[in-house]
């Protein structure tokens, strides 16, 4: 497999996809086999952006089986600033023409970006403000910190009652405001305590450590006509450390070696070596389709997103297909992770902005 996997990445390099590719294959005995291609090598260290996702989610269900998290808890215990969400009458309502939502925010609803809060993906009043008070996501670094970030999303009505839709991507950033809160410290030293550590992902943070900067590759997408642009410089840039601000609402560097070995323990069921990282119970939950059928809707992310396809807890599952029970997430950087019920699983980094070049090469991978 290692060959054709070798074969694959070299051509689409190639043919221009990505300066630089590294694929990391293995299963849940042990087996890892990490290949690279191009202009950076399989040590490389990688913004994975919303590969984030399924790592917050694994922390927050070690701090549920201790006894500390409950899914169900609203999440304005530890996040005042949520308290009394009002929600848009309709999509495209003025930002003052708002109900009471019918219900608080909980954890599951963070986990399962059914909060409320999330990318809009049509114009009106509510994106308009999301941009001009920085908290529209976009695939750039975010603006503000942590509070600030927090502030500006409380400001804004809601789209829809918590668990009534589906939208992507900002309940994760509040999930790990909520971490930080709950842990009472800083989110990175707790990550880095709890699970970077134990798993020896020593090279997974949220920032670059200066004297590994040459490790890190520069970002690029494709413009129109095919021609690669840089959007973020090699070995400098917003991830380098120190890092601007409290960034626990933001997004995670990580390596091949260090993603596989999250990725080993999932597809293990949830354990690593003698240590028990995820109960079996709550593994079960995070990689089973929580959505039910009537907010699968077209409008809630991009077209065709919901065919055969489901979302767990900070995960895509496979619902239909010949992959069917498959889960895992991309980055909006070309990076992806999915784990088989087979127990393997596959790591794709690139530093590409996520679009047709990248769709292909994961294709082709799959």
């Amino acid at each position: 497999m290692t060959s054709q996997v070798q074969e694959i990445i070299e051509r689409h390099v190639a043919q221009g996809t990505a300066p630089g590719i590294v694929v990391a294959d293995g299963d849940a005995s042990g087996r890892l086999d990490v290949v690279s291609a191009g202009d950076f090598g399989d040590d490389a260290i990688v913004r994975i952006q919303s590969m984030t996702k399924p790592v917050l989610a694994v922390a927050t269900l070690r701090l549920v089986q201790d006894g500390r998290l409950d899914l169900d808890a609203p999440v304005e215990r530890w996040m005042p600033e949520l308290a009394d969400r009002r929600v848009l009458r309709t999509p495209d309502s003025a930002l003052d023409d708002v109900v009471p939502a019918t219900s608080p925010i909980t954890v599951r609803h963070l986990l399962t970006n059914t909060s409320g809060y999330g990318m809009t993906t049509t114009p009106g009043p509510l994106r308009d403000a999301m941009v001009a008070n920085r908290t529209q996501a976009s695939q750039e670094a975010v603006a503000l910190g942590a509070q600030d970030w927090l502030d500006a999303l409380a400001a804004l009505p809601l789209m829809f009652s918590p668990g009534e839709g589906w939208r992507y991507h900002h309940s994760f950033g509040v999930l790990g405001i909520l971490l930080g809160r709950v842990v009472g410290r800083s989110l990175e030293e707790h990550l880095a305590e709890d699970l970077f550590e134990p798993l020896g992902m020593v090279d997974t943070g949220y920032t670059v450590p200066r004297p590994q900067a040459h490790r890190l590759p520069a970002a690029f997408r494709h413009g129109e006509d095919g021609p690669l642009s840089p959007i973020e410089p090699a070995g400098d840039g917003f991830y380098m450390a120190p890092a601007p601000f409290d960034l626990s609402h933001a997004e995670l560097v990580s390596t091949a070696s260090d993603y596989a070995a999250f990725a080993r323990m999932l597809a293990a069921g949830g354990r690593f070596g003698d240590r028990l990282v995820v109960e079996p119970r709550l593994l079960d939950e995070m990689r089973t389709d929580r959505i039910p059928p009537r907010l699968k809707t077209p409008d809630s992310f991009f077209p065709g997103f919901w065919d055969g396809m489901g979302w767990g807890y900070g995960v895509a599952v496979q619902t239909e297909g010949p992959h069917r029970g498959r889960y895992g997430w991309s980055g909006g950087l070309g990076t992806d992770v999915y784990i088989d019920p087979d127990g393997s699983f596959r790591v794709i980094l690139t530093q590409i902005e996520m679009g047709p070049q990248a769709m292909r090469l994961f294709t082709d991978l799959a």
